[in-house]
C-alpha cells in the first residue's frame, strides 16, 4: 500500500511561479484562501505573486503584481473581504486586455494562476487559458517576448476556488463566504425577533441572491421563518391568499411575530419580480398587521469570516496549490470544492455550464429542474423547509396511532433545540403523537414525559443549550423504571439527541431488550456534542458553534497582543480526550501549535515549539498562539506549558494563559448547527416512521434486530444510519473517542501554515472527478 501513497515531500514547486488573484464580488474567507495559497506555495518552494485588484491588476501590471512573502499574509485570516483588492474589469474582456495580461505574466515567469471568484471570473480565466498559446505567438511576432520565453511558458495552468456569498455555483456544496453571510443574516434576524416580539410585528427581510435563493432558503430554515420566496421556486398562483392565511393562523396560535424572507431575485410563476414592498402592502391590506421592511444589503458581505469559511478556504487554498503542482499541459482548468466533508476537484467548465443551465431552466420556467440542477444540498434544504413549514390541518394528517418519544442526553450543545423542533414537527406531520422527555434518561425514569404539539416548539431554532433539559445519567441503573414508563405511555419509538452518553445509553437499552420487551422498539440517535467525539459521524450538532466561540476569542486575544508585541498566548479548549476543537480551532485562528491527546507529544516537542516561536519573534509577526486540548496530557498541563514557555522565552517573549471553559457550550447556535440539527433530526424521524411500519405485527411494534437501534451520522458525503452495535469496534470507550478520526488529516495543514516542516499524505486529493455524478437524486446528502 505504501508505494501508492503520495506525500507532499515528493511534490516540488521549485522553479514555478504562482499568481493569486481575487475577482468579482468580495466574500468573507477570500483572505484565508489567499493566505493558504501563499504559504503552501512558499512551503513547496515556488514563488507566489499577489495580483492586486483582480484582472485589472493583471492587465495593468507594474506594482499590481508583487511577490508575496510568508509574513505578508499574517493577520489576514480574521479579516473579511479581500486584502489584495478585487475589481470588475472591462479590459480583460477584450482581446487587447488579455494580450497585455499575458505579457505581464510572462515577464514575471508566472504560468500558474489561482483565481478566487464567482463563475464570471472563472469563465474568464478559462478563456485566457484557451487563448494562451495564441497570445504568446502574437507577443513573439510583435517582438515583445522572445521565442525562447514563449516556449518556456508555453502552458498556463489554472485552478479556481469559488468565492461567492450566494452559493450559486454548481458542483460545490458550499462556496467561500456563504456561511459567513448566513452568520450576518441570522445575527440580524435574531435581533429583529426580539423587537418584533415586543410589538407583535411582521418583518419582511430581503437577503442577497439575485439568481440564487440559497441564502434566503437556509436562513428561513435556520430561523423558522413563516414564509420564504426564492427565484428557483416561484409560489403557485393564489400564493398571496395562502401566505396571509398562514400568517394569521400563526398569530392565532399565540405567535407574536411573523418573519418573511425574500431573496432579492424572487419572482412569481410569470417571471415578474416579487418585492419586499409588494409583500408589505399585501400584509397590511389583507391582515392589517403592523409590518416593517428590512433590506440587509451589503451587511451580508461584511464582517469577519466564520470558522467554517476559514477552514473551507484554507483547505481549498492548499488543495489548489497541489492541483497546480500536479497539472500537466493537457490538464483542464479545474475548481477545487467541497462535497459533503471531502475536498474534490472538478473540471471548471463543467461546473460553469451547469450553473448556466440553472439560469436557463429558470428563464424557461422549468423550475423543478432548476432545483435539481442546483444540487443535492439545495434540494434537501428545500424539501426540509416544505416539510417543517406547512402545518397540515388535522383532517389532512395521516393518523398513525404510534407514539414517539424525543429526549436530550449528555451535556448541552447549541443546535439541540433546533433538532427537537424539527423532530416534533416532522413527527406530527407523519401522523405520530410526539412525547418530549425532560432531563434525559433520569427524567424518563421519573415519568417527566409530556405530549408536544406543533406550537410547543415555536421559536426554538435560535435558542442555545437544551430547553428540554439534559442529563449525563445513563439508563442502565434506571432500566426497570424506563421500561415501565415506556409501557405506561405506550412509547413505540425513541429519538435520542445527545453526545457520548446518548451513544452509550442506546447500547445499554439495546442490551436490555432481552429482559424488557418494552425496549424492543426502533431507536435512533442523532449526535449532538461540542466535542465532536461520536463514532460513526464526522460532525456533531454543536461543534460548529463551539468552534466559532473559540475562533472569536482567539481573534480578540491576538488583537490584544498586536499592541504589546512579543507575547504568546496559551489557550485551553474543551473536548474531553477529543482534539477536534483544538485542532480545527487552531486551523481557523492561525495557531502556531495545538496539543492534543491523539498525537502524543513530549518535552522535545515543547522545546521545538518554543524555539520556533523564538525564531518567529525575530520577524515582523511578534505574537504566538498555542491551543491545548483539556485532556491532551496528564502531566503537561496548561499551567506546566505556560510555566515552561514563560521560563524558556525569558527576554524574548512573555506568556499569558486562558481557559475558555463553558463559553464553548453556550451562545446562540450558528447557522450551520441550526441547519444540520434541523435536517438530521427530520431524517431520523422519517426513518422512525419507516421502521414503525416495518416492525408493526399483529397490533404491536416489536423490533429486536441490530438495525433497529441506529446512529445517524454524517460520513464523508452522506448521512448514514449505522447500527450502534456495529460501531462498538470503532470506539475507544476508555477515552470516549472514535478510533479513527477524519480531522487528524487536517493537522499537517495547520503545521504547514504555521511554517513547520511536516509529512503530509496527499493521496486523498488529486483525482479529477466529473460533475455528472452529482446530478443523481440522492437523499442521503445533507
Amino acid at each position: 500500500m505504501q508505494d501508492t501513497k503520495k506525500f507532499i515531500e515528493n511534490l516540488s514547486g521549485a522553479g514555478k511561479s504562482i499568481g493569486v488573484l481575487t475577482s468579482g464580488g468580495d466574500a468573507q474567507g477570500m483572505n484565508a484562501a489567499v493566505r493558504a495559497v501563499v504559504r503552501m506555495g512558499i512551503y513547496v518552494g515556488a514563488k507566489v505573486f499577489f495580483i492586486h485588484e483582480g484582472y485589472q491588476g493583471m492587465v495593468d501590471g507594474g506594482d499590481n503584481i508583487k511577490e508575496a512573502s510568508w509574513e505578508s499574509v499574517s493577520s489576514m485570516l480574521q479579516v473579511g473581504g479581500t486584502v489584495i483588492g478585487s475589481a470588475r474589469c472591462k479590459d480583460f474582456r477584450t482581446h487587447e486586455g488579455r494580450l497585455r495580461a499575458a505579457l505581464n505574466l510572462v515577464q514575471r515567469g508566472i504560468t500558474n494562476l489561482c483565481v478566487i471568484g464567482g463563475d464570471g471570473s472563472l469563465t474568464g480565466a478559462n478563456l485566457f487559458r484557451e487563448e494562451w498559446s495564441g497570445l504568446l505567438d502574437e507577443l513573439v511576432q510583435s517582438g515583445q517576448i522572445s521565442e525562447e520565453a514563449a516556449q518556456t511558458h508555453s502552458a498556463l495552468h489554472i485552478v479556481g476556488m469559488v468565492g461567492s456569498i450566494d452559493n450559486d455555483f454548481c458542483g460545490t456544496d458550499m462556496t467561500i463566504g456563504t456561511d459567513s453571510a448566513l452568520h450576518r443574516i441570522i445575527e440580524v434576524v435574531d435581533a429583529i425577533m426580539t423587537t418584533a416580539q415586543s410589538h407583535q410585528r411582521t418583518f419582511v427581510l430581503e437577503v442577497m441572491g439575485r439568481h440564487c435563493g440559497y441564502l434566503a432558503l437556509v436562513s428561513a430554515l435556520a430561523c423558522g421563518a413563516d414564509w420564504v420566496l426564492i427565484p428557483e421556486m416561484p409560489p403557485k398562483d393564489g400564493w398571496e391568499k395562502q401566505m396571509c392565511h398562514k400568517l394569521s393562523e400563526n398569530r392565532a396560535d399565540k405567535k407574536r411575530l411573523n418573519i418573511i424572507i425574500v431573496a432579492e431575485g424572487a419572482i412569481d410563476q410569470n417571471n415578474k419580480p416579487i418585492t419586499t414592498e409588494l409583500i408589505k402592502d399585501l400584509v397590511v391590506r389583507c391582515l392589517g398587521f403592523d409590518t416593517r421592511v428590512t433590506i440587509l444589503g451589503h451587511v451580508q458581505r461584511g464582517g469577519t469570516p466564520s470558522a467554517f469559511d476559514r477552514i473551507l478556504a484554507s483547505r481549498m487554498g492548499v488543495e489548489a496549490v497541489l492541483a497546480l503542482l500536479e497539472a500537466s499541459p493537457g490538464t483542464p482548468a479545474c475548481v477545487v470544492s467541497l462535497c459533503g466533508n471531502q475536498a474534490v476537484r472538478l473540471p471548471l467548465m463543467e461546473c460553469v455550464q451547469m450553473t448556466q443551465e440553472v439560469q436557463k431552466a429558470m428563464d424557461e420556467k422549468r423550475f423543478e429542474e432548476a432545483v435539481k440542477l442546483r444540487g443535492r444540498s439545495f434540494e434537501n434544504n428545500l424539501n426540509t423547509y416544505k416539510l417543517l413549514s406547512h402545518r397540515k390541518m388535522n383532517a389532512e394528517l395521516p393518523r398513525s396511532s404510534f407514539n414517539v418519544a424525543v429526549l436530550n442526553v449528555g451535556a448541552p450543545a447549541a443546535g439541540m433545540n433546533a433538532a427537537v423542533r424539527s423532530a416534533v414537527r416532522v413527527g406530527i406531520t407523519e401522523g405520530h403523537t410526539v412525547f418530549a422527555v425532560s432531563d434525559g434518561f433520569e427524567g424518563f425514569s421519573k415519568g417527566q414525559i409530556k405530549e408536544f404539539k406543533w406550537g410547543d416548539v415555536g421559536g426554538w431554532t435560535g435558542q442555545g443549550g437544551s430547553l428540554l433539559g439534559t442529563k449525563r445519567t445513563l439508563p442502565a441503573k434506571h432500566i426497570d423504571k424506563i421500561a415501565e414508563q415506556m409501557r405506561i405511555h405506550n412509547i413505540n419509538a425513541l429519538l435520542v439527541i445527545g453526545g457520548f452518553e446518548a451513544y452509550l445509553g442506546l447500547l445499554e437499552l439495546q442490551a436490555a431488550r432481552s429482559k424488557h420487551a418494552e425496549l424492543c422498539v426502533p431507536m435512533v440517535m442523532v449526535p449532538a456534542t461540542v466535542s465532536n467525539n461520536i463514532p460513526g459521524s464526522d460532525l456533531s450538532i454543536g461543534a460548529d458553534t463551539a468552534l466559532n466561540a473559540i475562533t472569536d476569542t482567539c481573534d480578540r486575544i491576538k488583537q490584544s497582543a498586536s499592541g504589546t508585541k512579543r507575547r504568546v498566548f496559551i489557550i485551553e479548549t474543551m473536548g474531553g480526550y477529543c482534539g477536534y476543537l483544538a485542532t480545527v480551532g487552531g486551523l481557523a485562528s492561525g495557531a502556531d501549535a495545538a496539543y492534543i491527546y491523539e498525537e502524543p507529544f513530549d518535552i522535545r516537542d515543547l522545546q521545538s515549539n518554543v524555539e520556533h516561536l523564538t525564531e518567529k519573534m525575530k520577524t515582523s509577526i511578534q505574537r504566538g498562539l498555542v491551543l491545548r486540548n483539556e485532556n491532551s496530557s496528564e502531566n503537561y498541563t496548561t499551567d506546566f506549558i505556560y510555566q515552561l514557555y514563560s521560563e524558556e522565552g525569558k527576554g524574548v517573549f512573555d506568556c499569558r494563559k486562558n481557559v475558555l471553559g463553558h463559553m464553548q457550550q453556550g451562545g446562540a447556535p450558528s447557522p450551520f448547527d441550526r441547519n444540520f440539527g434541523t435536517k438530521i433530526a427530520a431524517k431520523a424521524m422519517q426513518w422512525i416512521s419507516k421502521k414503525l411500519k416495518e416492525f408493526y405485527r399483529e397490533g404491536r411494534v416489536f423490533a429486536n434486530t441490530e438495525d433497529s437501534a441506529c446512529l445517524l451520522g454524517m460520513r464523508r458525503r452522506a448521512l448514514v444510519f449505522q447500527p450502534v452495535i456495529q460501531l462498538k469496534d470503532e470506539t475507544d470507550f476508555v477515552h470516549r473517542i472514535p478510533k479513527e478520526q477524519w480531522w487528524l488529516r487536517l493537522r499537517p495543514l495547520m503545521k504547514i501554515l504555521a511554517k513547520y516542516k511536516t509529512s503530509y499524505d496527499v493521496s486523498d486529493s488529486g483525482q479529477l472527478e466529473h460533475i455528472v455524478r452529482l446530478r443523481a437524486k440522492d437523499n442521503s446528502a445533507i
